[in-house]
């Protein structure tokens, strides 16, 4: 099982990086609150910087509905998630707990200022891969059953079987979701060079950090980009 990134999209976006870790032989089951305090802290935090403040013009955010709008994808109405989470933020200091690995990846989204993923690659088909749709695709809304057709030209993080999060970090569905059960996880977390290569590489390993600290993880950490546009997990 690997992760390949569709060489049109760095044809598109030269800069983009993606920093990435799989996590095996996660406990996610039960509560910490050592995460828990972790989250609530860089809610307040984040709410602190924010609150008042535009959040599509933070430095972090304003790349990104640029490149949404490269991608003739409306920001105000589909907005990348990490701003979606800011704005969330900015207008309230709270914000629930989910599960551990849920906690975790929030958190350090907010505090770098970053769209970061988690799919459950025990849930996968084939190869986790970010790519142009082709059209007929399918995707299954966040707690929903039914699924929808998607059509083609739309950036999708997808396996060999249906769509994981539309619009690229957009949106998140159930395909991959991350649940107390939950034993082998990939975090992608996206950036781009010369803008937030910086806070990925952070992200990446304090993450990797976290994660054996506090769910017993075992880790492997890599790195994509133009020139290395796959790779396989070891």
């Amino acid at each position: 099982m690997g992760f390949t990134v569709d060489r049109e999209l760095f044809n598109q976006f030269p800069e983009l990086c993606f920093g990435l870790i799989v996590a095996r032989q996660v406990d996610n089951e039960g509560e910490s609150p050592a995460l828990q305090e972790l989250l609530a802290g860089q809610v307040e935090a984040t709410h602190r910087e924010l609150a008042g403040g535009n959040v599509r013009q933070h430095p972090l955010i304003a790349p990104w509905r640029e490149a949404f709008r490269k991608l003739d994808y409306n920001p105000n109405r589909f907005p990348p998630s990490i701003e979606a989470l800011a704005k969330r933020i900015a207008k309230k200091a709270q914000f629930p707990f989910i599960n551990k690995v849920v906690d975790l990846v929030n958190s350090l989204s907010l505090k770098y200022m970053l769209p970061m993923g988690a799919h459950d690659l025990d849930r996968l088909q084939g190869d986790m891969q970010v790519r142009f749709t082709t059209g007929g695709e399918v995707f299954t809304p966040f707690g929903q059953e039914e699924t929808e057709l998607v059509e083609a030209g739309e950036v999708v993080y997808t396996d060999d079987e249906e769509i994981c999060t539309r619009r690229w970090v957009w949106r998140q569905g159930e395909r991959s979701k991350v649940t107390p059960r939950s034993k082998t996880i990939l975090f992608p977390i996206d950036g781009f060079y010369n803008i937030s290569e910086e806070q990925v590489r952070a992200a990446r390993e304090e993450l990797a950090a976290l994660l054996v600290e506090h769910v017993g993880a075992k880790v492997s950490s890599y790195w994509l980009d133009k020139d290395h546009p796959a790779v396989e997990f070891s």
